[in-house]
């Protein structure tokens, strides 16, 4: 096969297999891992590869079996800034009657990890073997965990390699890493949210959308019912940047209808759980789906699922009732203002994402250490009218030096003109 990769040839899918399993077992060196990723990013596997890859990957290790008396779905996002949209989603797609084993992962670089989020809750466990995964969702109707070694180790080791070999960036790799995690939840419908803009992993357009529909015709012909939504991430999904800041936004959405909720995190929650109910049957049609799920949030069906989700995993029995108690929060606060009135016109999200990192809420290396308090609230949106008496931002901080340093990083990082601004339309193409 490396060969193939050498002559600039793809190799076969039954080689590709064979690959795989000696990544899952041990009999594939790092050297030859290596090889494999450089050449994977000079000859494309194509689409019959790319499937061959991701279903070896997956089956190299434990593939969960369901029977409910549900659709088993889930999303997957590809990254972004404030992005706490699972939080939301997870239980107001299990209270429309999904069943939601979300396998999630930690953050690493300027974008935040859903794991990191709900470790800000008090007692939260994310860490648990399939039997108990698989008893709380059947009981509560969604959890949120990492991946155990047993899930897909075929990619543990593959992405490893691609980190140290500069082949992260391969299309073909971050399909296949992807997948390969997402399918072993034994799910028969996944919704992708594939982030383009400033603070995306794939900032161009043009290449998200290519990484959308490489996605959608992998996991289909892998046989599960797959739509992408190409959205936004010119500004964060929701006003808030850090672990404990963005649990806050997503409890806001949950439990306080109204004026204190994010308008473009409801947004986005209610396009992708609309797009995933459509997909496993519950609805007729992703416009169906959104009210449904805007049903949920609006009664507080989703809240009473999330509160009985943090409770199954260890988290405050009464959490949903004293989330603004039980979260932990920065010692210091510093408020920043424009220097002048103006408009919202630019906000460079990929310089929020590391500030949060810098203030110690994010990771540059797998063994750092994360504060839940740190961050960045209340942050003005794009097309905002700000004067220099309203918060541009909120900066939490672990001291004055630290708030002093990211307040003007983010100063830099947002730019007002005197006009009207038009933000980027939230929702995108839609791609099946």
């Amino acid at each position: 096969m490396l060969a193939d990769l050498r002559r600039d040839r793809a190799p076969a899918p039954e080689a590709l297999v064979a690959f795989a399993e000696g990544l899952a077992d041990g009999s594939v060196s790092d050297a030859q891992a290596g090889a494999f990723a450089m050449g994977v990013c000079r000859t494309p596997l194509g689409a019959a590869g790319r499937a061959a890859l991701t279903r070896a990957m997956r089956d190299g290790g434990e593939v969960l079996h369901w029977s409910l008396d549900g659709p088993v779905i889930d999303k997957h996002s590809t990254g972004g800034v404030g992005d706490c949209t699972s939080l939301v989603l997870a239980p107001a797609l299990a209270a429309c009657g999904a069943f939601v084993p979300m396998i999630s992962g930690r953050g690493l670089g300027h974008t935040g990890g859903t794991l990191d989020k709900l470790a800000a809750i008090p007692g939260f466990r994310t860490e648990m073997q399939t039997d108990e995964l698989q008893s709380i969702v059947s009981r509560v109707g969604c959890a949120i965990v990492g991946a155990t070694a047993d899930i897909a180790p075929a990619d543990r080791r593959l992405y490893a390699v691609r980190d140290v070999t500069g082949t992260v960036e391969s299309l073909d790799l971050i399909v296949a890493s992807i997948l390969s995690k997402k399918l072993a939840e034994g799910l028969e419908a996944l919704v992708l949210d594939v982030k383009t803009g400033s603070g995306a992993f794939m900032p161009d357009p043009a290449d998200a959308r290519a990484l959308a529909r490489a996605l959608v015709e992998t996991s289909q012909a892998n046989g599960v019912m797959t739509s992408a939504i190409v959205t936004d991430m010119s500004q964060p999904a929701a006003p808030a940047c850090g672990n404990a800041l963005e649990v806050i936004a997503a409890m806001e959405a949950l439990t306080e209808p109204g004026t204190r909720r994010s308008a473009r995190l409801v947004a986005l929650v209610r396009a992708l759980g609309g797009e995933a109910l459509a997909l496993g049957g519950l609805v007729a049609d992703a416009a169906a789906g959104a009210e449904k799920i805007g049903a949920a949030l609006e009664s507080g069906a989703a809240a009473e699922v999330f509160g009985r989700m943090v409770q199954a995993q260890g988290g405050p029995s009464d959490f949903l009732e004293r989330w603004r108690d039980r979260l932990p929060a920065a010692p210091v606060v510093a408020e920043l203002r424009a220097e002048a009135p103006g408009v919202v016109a630019e906000i460079d999200t990929r310089v929020l994402g590391e500030v949060v990192v810098e203030l110690g809420g994010g990771r540059r290396r797998e063994d750092d250490r994360i504060d839940p308090t740190v961050g960045i609230s209340h942050l003005a949106q794009l097309g905002a009218v700000v004067t220099d008496t309203q918060p541009l931002a909120r900066v939490h901080a672990a001291d004055g030096d630290a708030a002093a340093g990211a307040a003007e990083r983010v100063a830099h990082a947002i730019r007002l003109e005197g006009g009207a601004v038009t933000p980027p339309a939230l929702i995108g193409e839609t791609i099946r």
